[in-house]
């Protein structure tokens, strides 16, 4: 049966998300050499650091029980959660993954009133893939460098009677 779910990361798992961020941001990190935002440029250390944030939760992403990504949660000041970064090994995308990881995120925390995310806005199928989840572009851009843009997204979150704030959820 093919499945996504979303298993709570520990502070043992950092060492796979690491490698599988280094993996994932490689192709944007080669593209833009973007070595102050990337998160395929961070430190093992930064990922350590956000491990034992009190408003951070780190996700990984199953496929059929076999880790094909990663996602970070973070619960902002003003009620809203942020997803930053998630992301899907090279291998594995295209496949609807994110997604549906995505909506799994949102399911789990119903009490989200707003969901946000940002994107390079030169990548097309990014924001593809965040329009399609239904995050509307906010009207915030931000100029990294010459030719990177950062492009802000946000969901409004109307229904919450699914909700579910497990260690694990899962749709097949």
């Amino acid at each position: 049966m093919n499945c996504i779910t979303l298993d709570r990361a520990s502070p043992k798992d950092c060492v796979v998300i690491h490698i599988m961020q280094v993996k994932a941001f490689r192709p944007l990190l080669d593209k833009y050499k973007d070595f102050d935002t990337n998160p395929g440029a961070e430190p093992l250390v930064k990922i350590e650091e956000r491990m034992y944030e009190d408003a951070t939760q780190y996700y990984l992403i199953r496929h059929s029980g076999e880790v094909v990504g990663a996602v970070r949660v973070q619960l902002l000041e003003d009620g809203a959660f942020r997803i930053a970064p998630i992301f899907i090994l090279p291998e594995h995308q295209g496949h609807g993954f994110a997604r549906v990881a995505m909506k799994l995120l949102e399911d789990m925390y119903p009490q989200a009133r707003v969901w946000k995310l940002d994107t390079i806005a030169q990548e097309e199928p990014l924001c593809r893939l965040y329009e399609k989840a239904g995050y509307r572009p906010t009207g915030r851009y931000e100029q990294l460098q010459e030719g990177m843009t950062l492009i802000y997204y946000e969901k409004s979150q109307f229904s919450t009677e699914n909700g579910r704030n497990q260690a694990e959820t899962h749709t097949c």
